[in-house]
């Protein structure tokens, strides 16, 4: 797949909330939107914290050189199912600059998708892999690794807008939304608007397996325990009931 356009983008910068709302609005397809992303600061904590692990490093990857950044969406832009996960990992997505990639959870999640024919190889290590995706797209609600992988409500919401985007550029073939975990389920939600749809009320409770047929829309939500080390690790989260929720997306799309 070689290097992805946004390393080599020329983009403007977002510092604040409102130059996210405004880029994010104005990306014209996702090449533009990834740059956009890539080059993100809105968020003065998050830059602070993914920097700072980029130059202390951990100490299996100390002759590395991190990505440091926000980490784009990967994948086609005319993919029928979305995979939306929590953020990015801090030695995972911000060292390697792609999203769930060079860590356990990447692991577990691109193996998955190789085994559902949705991906042309089962590993995921660096952006110049040769991983190619067919028919799905990967993104994080949040794209800057949080300390403690927890981002506040304001850094969820300030980053909000590039999400919103994402989907109103996927809605023409969008079919499924694979939430991977609480996180992303219940960030969803506030943006249904994004692809003309609703938010139930209540809104839909986050379960393994739960699936909402989006109101509005042609669209499913499908909610997966994420593929976090603690669920994996502790049989929360197993191989049958990962390839379960992919087969059952693929349903979806008739594929």
């Amino acid at each position: 797949m070689g290097r992805p356009a946004y390393l080599d983008a020329d983009a403007p910068v977002a510092a604040d909330a409102a130059q996210v709302r405004e880029l994010a609005a104005g990306a014209q397809n996702l090449d533009e939107l990834d740059a956009g992303v890539a080059h993100c600061r809105a968020c003065d904590r998050l830059v602070e914290w993914r920097e700072r692990v980029a130059a202390e490093k951990r100490a299996a990857f100390a002759d590395q050189t991190y990505w440091g950044r926000p980490a784009p969406g990967f994948g086609p832009p005319d993919a029928r199912i979305l995979v939306l996960g929590l953020a990015p990992a801090a030695h995972g997505a911000n060292r390697t600059g792609r999203v769930f990639t060079g860590d356990r959870s990447g692991d577990w999640l691109y193996a998955a998708l190789h085994r559902a024919g949705l991906a042309n190889q089962p590993t995921s290590v660096s952006v110049d892999d040769g991983l190619e995706l067919r028919d799905v797209r990967i993104a994080a609600a949040v794209r800057c690794a949080p300390p403690a992988n927890k981002p506040t409500p304001v850094e969820r919401d300030t980053c909000s807008p590039w999400l919103v985007r994402e989907l109103q550029l996927m809605a023409p073939t969008l079919t499924v939304i694979v939430a991977l975990g609480a996180f992303a389920w219940t960030s969803f939600w506030p943006v249904v608007g994004a692809l003309g749809g609703t938010a139930p009320r209540p809104r839909p409770r986050f379960g393994h397996g739960a699936a909402v047929a989006v109101p509005g829309t042609d669209v499913t939500m499908l909610g997966c325990y994420h593929v976090s080390q603690q669920n994996t690790f502790t049989g929360v989260l197993t191989e049958p009931m990962l390839d379960g929720i992919f087969a059952q997306a693929k349903a979806l799309t008739q594929m």
